[in-house]
């Protein structure tokens, strides 16, 4: 027929009907196999929710429903082993995406190192939870496989290793979105803690086997001390305390406020007669920042100064104690603990500076850096007291006559699945706190 023949323009307008009933069937078909897939995934989901809540013999079934068909994972000495060496064992199942920081896998290293100077038996295996439509990424790839290689436990042999469904699972049961988490097993593959990391963070090895009922029993039977932040970072604090001094630790992002604060505080405790030892701990996020200050305060001898694993490890216990005392329903009118948690991260957030006083007998003050640096400029104001009844006690005494702004504190704290509450109420002065949502590249 010719291009233009009554036949041809309907053969024409046919071939256009039966490729839009084509393309129509194959847009169904889709989402039949969608429609398939989606219930799949459901079906594994409850049955792999059925086997972790059902209690057995051992931990194997568990073990083997997360990982399906694949049967080997690489020991730390990155040679395949089957999943059946596991079996009866206790294990701690590390998850995260491809952003776990190397500060969480050195800290988490020592921790497991130490079981068996501890006499502890129980092992790390990583589930690495990554986007499996941007793997074919050479960037992601080469990620994985470095984080694989500075992890001294054992690791998933492949990045598609975990069932979609015990994927889901560990969303929407066990919490996980960003931050990394340790699920604890028993031998018995009963699971005894969605999140062991925090009590890992604080207690360490002492928290074995890492249960919630171990954790909640530490907070009930251990008082809150600066011993619970600094116990671990600084080695030198038991010679300070045994040798009766006054230890300040402190921070800002200001060295003009650093050497005013060090020079002033220096000089009281020799206006005293006391000995007193000064470590700058600085602020979380600020690690490019922390390399100059630490830098500075060298040269001119200004203070001790901790390095940057120290630092991200003491403001990452105490966000661990406020998410603990948040999900369990501890408020700062109820919970002591809380209240100095809360100052604390209010400090680091205001980019204001900060300063804690501390001596072995328990006496304890901090103050953020406004307030301190005024008070140590007065010192003449309250030096007849501080001679009368030490220089803490006075200093509180101080500090409490201090009338603060208007503006008290702000409180940022990574996001962790909407498990902080929206109601928080200021540390300083116990109004309610605004809700802000801060978005912040986490590239450094």
């Amino acid at each position: 027929f010719g291009p233009d023949t009554p036949e041809a323009r309907e053969l024409s307008s046919l071939a256009r009907k039966v490729s839009s009933i084509h393309e129509h069937l194959q847009s169904r078909l889709r989402l039949c196999y969608e429609h398939i897939d989606e219930k799949k995934l459901m079906e594994a989901f409850e049955h792999f929710k059925r086997t972790i809540e059902t209690p057995q013999v051992d931990n194997l079934k568990i073990l083997q429903n997360i990982f399906g068909k694949e049967k080997v994972l690489l020991n730390p000495d990155r040679a395949e082993v089957y999943i059946n060496l596991l079996r009866k064992q206790h294990v701690l199942l590390l998850i995260s995406d491809l952003d776990i920081s190397q500060e969480e896998i050195r800290f988490l290293e020592a921790v497991y190192k130490e079981r068996v100077s501890s006499g502890l038996n129980y092992e790390i295996i990583w589930l690495p939870i990554v986007d499996r439509t941007t793997w074919n990424d050479g960037y992601y790839q080469k990620k994985f496989s470095n984080l694989q290689s500075i992890m001294s436990w054992y690791t998933v042999s492949h990045h598609v290793a975990i069932e979609p469904a015990v994927i889901k699972y560990i969303r929407e049961e066990w919490g996980f979105v960003k931050k990394p988490i340790a699920v604890t097993l028993n031998p018995q593959g009963k699971v005894l803690c969605p999140n062991a990391l925090n009590m890992m963070w604080i207690w360490g090895n002492s928290a074995f086997p890492f249960s919630s009922e171990k954790e909640e029993s530490f907070w009930k039977a251990k008082p809150w001390t600066l011993d619970h932040l600094v116990g671990r970072l600084e080695p030198n604090l038991p010679t300070w305390v045994s040798q009766q001094k006054v230890v300040c630790f402190y921070g800002s992002e200001e060295t003009e406020w650093i050497e005013s604060f060090t020079t002033a505080t220096k000089g009281v405790a020799k206006a005293l007669d006391i000995g007193i030892e000064m470590v700058y701990v600085g602020q979380k996020n600020a690690k490019e920042e922390h390399k100059k200050i630490t830098g500075l305060i060298k040269e001119k001898e200004l203070s001790h100064t901790w390095e940057d694993d120290k630092v991200w490890f003491f403001w990452n216990q105490l966000e661990s104690m406020l998410y603990w005392k948040t999900q369990h329903g501890k408020t700062i009118e109820n919970d002591v603990i809380k209240q100095e948690v809360m100052k604390m991260l209010g400090y680091d957030s205001s980019k204001n500076g900060w300063a804690v006083f501390y001596t072995g007998s328990g006496e304890l003050v901090k103050a953020n850096g406004e307030k301190v640096l005024s008070t140590m400029h007065s010192f003449e104001e309250w030096e007849k007291l501080a001679n009368q009844i030490g220089f803490i006690p006075a200093l509180r005494e101080k500090l409490e006559r201090v009338i603060p702004h208007h503006y008290c504190a702000r409180l940022i704290l990574p996001g962790n699945g909407g498990r902080i509450p929206e109601r928080v109420q200021c540390a300083e002065c116990g109004r309610p706190m605004e809700l802000n949502f801060l978005y912040r590249c986490g590239a450094e």
